[in-house]
């Protein structure tokens, strides 16, 4: 495990946590956190022994987008490099499952960050902000491509060219946001959500993102023949077997990821 000095990242069993750590700034992006940020997210990626991934901010903020102070400054910064822009890639396609844990501000590449992973939780004082057009750019992240498949296409168009904060209420009521919690028990709420998923089938955890990143941008007779073939051979694992007579035993499965 690396040492990093703008995030932290931390291994539970088979589930890791990703949290953006400079509350000071309320996790606003610099070059650093992005190398970090994408360095970390491949070695997840390869990481075998992880069935989930939280990505979370440290402090009262996710992350509002770039930390304008520190550029407008003229602060000190190392070189960027397109490739880290696919951090919203790697948590979109990895074959885990990446849940955003949205405890405050939520804006700009931030929100770009959230909207890439696979499931959204908010706490009930969190909000949201595209941003971009707020301070004239037009944008980066992949928003425009992954917000249209959660909330459908004029909506994600109105909050891009129309930006302004909205409550983590709202985002739960067009579907931005799986569920919301309390302040107070967000944490725990996340924690329990975490272990639920971290308790699954590994290879068939792994087996069904693929199925939902393909299923992106095949016809539906090429996506049904992937779709069975894979289903046949996770079905034929070790683990199915585990499953179905822990079933019939009423016991939690003991699984080994074969």
């Amino acid at each position: 495990m690396s040492d990093y000095e703008t995030i932290i990242y931390k291994v539970d069993g088979t589930a890791a946590t990703i949290t953006m750590n400079r509350p000071d700034r309320l996790n606003g992006i610099v070059n650093t956190m992005m190398r970090e940020l994408y360095d970390c997210l491949n070695q997840v990626a390869r990481d075998n022994s992880i069935r989930v991934v939280q990505f979370t901010g440290a402090g009262k903020g996710f992350c509002p987008g770039a930390d304008l102070k520190a550029n407008t400054a003229g602060e000190a910064q190392e070189p960027n490099k397109s490739e880290y822009f696919h951090i919203s890639t790697l948590l979109h396609e990895m074959p885990k499952i990446t849940v955003a844990a949205i405890n405050g501000a939520c804006a700009g590449a931030g929100f770009g960050w959230a909207c890439a992973c696979d499931l959204r939780y908010a706490a009930a004082s969190a909000t949201f902000n595209s941003a971009f057009l707020g301070v004239a750019i037009s944008g980066d992240m992949g928003g425009p491509w992954t917000l249209p498949r959660i909330i459908g296409a004029q909506k994600a168009r109105e909050l891009y060219f129309m930006p302004g904060k909205f409550s983590a209420g709202e985002a739960e009521q067009m579907g931005l946001v799986a569920r919301t919690f309390d302040d107070e028990t967000f944490r725990d709420e996340m924690s329990a959500i975490m272990k639920r998923l971290a308790n699954s089938a590994p290879l068939a955890v792994g087996e069904m993102k693929k199925n939902f990143v393909n299923a992106e941008s095949m016809s539906l007779r090429d996506y049904i023949e992937l779709e069975t073939e894979r289903h046949s051979r996770v079905g034929k694992s070790a683990d199915t077997k585990e499953a179905f007579l822990a079933f019939v035993e009423k016991r939690e499965p003991n699984f080994q990821g074969r």
